[in-house]
């Protein structure tokens, strides 16, 4: 009971020490790991012969863990974009900027201009990670709350090597070391096998330890579920076409750097296996609401995003109160600021409601009502023509009419949300908003912003036991688990699909499914993909209004994408530092 009663008291000060980490540790924090570490004596020892200031200290860790799909990610001169906008998902919001999203929609990234957060900020935190497990044999923690730290260090250290392996393939593992001013410090990248290899094994030992969910005060801390959670996200990838037979380089050095240098299917049997392990935890499931809304299909896809807590969370970037989603991605009528914008090839990716593709003959799409009877995620991931939004000061929906230039009949004043004023591709995204909340008022949502969900892991599973398997009993399960919750009706897929027609269902699930949280980027290059998903012209949608109305799709922007960009480039800055660092294939 003495133990509980101490760890409680610990934990109760989290919150309260993040401002104080943040002050005590930004000396440390510089351009990238081969960059020093600087920190005084008396900092240091300040921090760790602190209970409250070392908590602190490792929840400061914590902060970026959502960077690489945070919406924000690319921001400057009062424009804020994330891989949304860098994908087949969305337009940027300042066409004319250099910006990172604008560098991967037109194909002009290279080493000199790539921005550099996936190599700054992970080697940022995985020095930190390192200083705090060097001083917790000293911290006056209990022996419970010094097991506990340790598993979820090394979970954030693993994490954070994981965001890097998506975007470069293997880079330079420095164990355990904390690097002082006078080290030579070796930059040479570790292989593809030796940095998942590294990462499944610091998830094995952080699982361990933690319990299989956290609660209460914990909730938001690393758990069981968040280690083999983000091993399956891992073997995925490692199994995935990008990463096998050498990758981008084929052969020579480079080969076993940026993938394996060979081919394996077993590594698919792995990925499943480790979705499956997840799974079997009975620890977490699909959010379902049918009772909320009558008669709203799936609402529990839209309700699942703006909850704080839910059995569907495995890990969460959290977060206080907030406007965060709708102060950047709403119409400019209730107080966005403007983008990124949707595509209107993600609209005509969502399949009708019975689950047949617009593209169907049977589907019963019919052009001129272009918003009926689709899929529900549809009508909760985008705002179009006549949604329905909340007018600020009012207790009831009202239309959203996004008004093009055109003459309109009757008569309306000229609407700052329309086509070509507030929006360029006459769509807002909606996913993940909450609906309740407007930004010019003063709502706000207990949201958190999901970085890993069960959703994801269903499709994880799906897709590795479909290319181990083909499509048995089980893959359809997972699949048909995500349409039953998106509120199709019949969910269920047609029986007899080959490997190659349910591996086309799985990718097109996870685009609807998942947009907009930072997946399509990383999908599509995993794929190999993208050479056809990345260099096509993207279009948008205007609505005209006479004695008729009519919807004409118009073109937006002409993507365009090299093979080189497969990877992100290494920044030109921390190549100069370190000739042995080698670079990316093809940049």
């Amino acid at each position: 009971m003495q133990k509980k009663l101490i760890m409680k008291k610990d934990n109760c000060l989290h919150l309260a020490c993040m401002l104080l980490a943040i002050l005590l540790i930004s000396s440390c924090k510089k351009d990238g790991f081969l960059d020093q570490t600087v920190t005084s004596s008396l900092n240091e020892a300040t921090t760790f012969s602190d209970s409250a200031n070392s908590m602190a200290f490792l929840n400061n860790i914590y902060t970026n863990i959502g960077f690489a799909s945070d919406p924000r990610r690319f921001s400057g001169n009062g424009f804020s974009a994330g891989l949304d906008a860098s994908s087949d998902e969305a337009e940027g919001p300042n066409a004319a900027s250099v910006n990172g999203f604008i560098q991967f929609a037109t194909g002009s990234v290279n080493p000199s201009i790539v921005p550099d957060d996936a190599w700054n900020i992970s080697y940022s935190n995985i020095r930190s990670v390192n200083q705090f497990l060097k001083h917790l044999p000293t911290i006056p923690f209990t022996a419970a709350l010094k097991a506990q730290s340790q598993a979820e260090a090394r979970f954030l250290r693993a994490w954070y090597y994981a965001m890097m392996l998506q975007h470069y393939g293997g880079v330079p593992l420095i164990g355990d070391t904390t690097y002082s001013s006078s080290d030579i410090i070796k930059a040479k990248r570790n292989t593809y096998k030796e940095c998942v290899d590294y990462i499944l094994s610091e998830c094995n030992y952080a699982a361990g330890i933690l319990p299989a969910t956290q609660t209460g005060s914990l909730y938001g801390r690393i758990s069981k579920g968040a280690c083999l959670a983000l091993k399956s996200r891992v073997l995925l990838f490692a199994a995935s076409p990008l990463f096998n037979n050498g990758g981008l380089a084929g052969s020579g050095e480079l080969a076993s750097i940026v993938a394996y240098p060979d081919k394996d299917v077993n590594r698919w049997k792995l990925a499943a296996d480790a979705a499956k392990e997840l799974i079997l935890l009975h620890a977490y499931d699909l959010y379902y609401d049918s009772t909320s809304v009558a008669g709203q299909k799936g609402y529990g896809f839209q309700k699942l995003f703006f909850q704080r807590y839910t059995t569907e969370f495995i890990l969460l970037r959290m977060m206080g109160q907030n406007k965060y989603l709708e102060s950047m991605w709403d119409a400019p009528s209730r107080g966005g600021s403007g983008g990124p914008f949707p595509y209107q090839e993600l609209v005509d990716a969502f399949p009708m409601s019975n689950g047949l593709a617009i593209t169907d003959a049977g589907s019963g799409y019919n052009p001129n009502l272009p918003y009926q009877n689709r899929d529900p995620r549809l009508n909760y991931s985008i705002i179009h023509d006549s949604t329905l939004r909340t007018i600020f000061g009012a207790n009831q929906p009202s239309p959203l009419l996004l008004y093009t230039n055109t003459a309109v009949t009757p008569a309306v004043a000229a609407s700052g949300d329309a086509v070509y004023k507030g929006t360029p591709t006459g769509l807002y995204i909606f996913k993940m908003m909450d609906p309740n909340v407007i930004n010019n008022s003063l709502s706000e949502s207990p949201r958190c912003l999901p970085l890993i969900r069960y959703a994801e892991i269903l499709l994880n599973f799906a897709e590795a036991s479909n290319e181990f398997d083909g499509p048995v009993s089980e893959v359809y399960q997972a699949v048909e688990a995500i349409r039953k919750r998106a509120g199709l009706r019949p969910y269920q897929l047609p029986s007899g699909l080959t490997k190659d027609a349910m591996r086309t269902v799985i990718q097109n699930e996870r685009r609807l499914e998942l947009a907009f949280e930072g997946h399509r980027f990383f999908d599509v290059r995993r794929w190999m993909i993208a050479e056809a998903t990345e260099n096509m012209q993207m279009r948008g949608i205007e609505v005209k209004r006479g004695a008729t109305v009519s919807y004409n799709k118009f073109n937006v922007r002409k993507h365009n994408f090299t093979k080189a960009m497969y990877l992100w480039p290494i920044p030109l800055k921390e190549i100069a530092k370190s000739p042995e660092l080698l670079q990316n294939p093809l940049y």
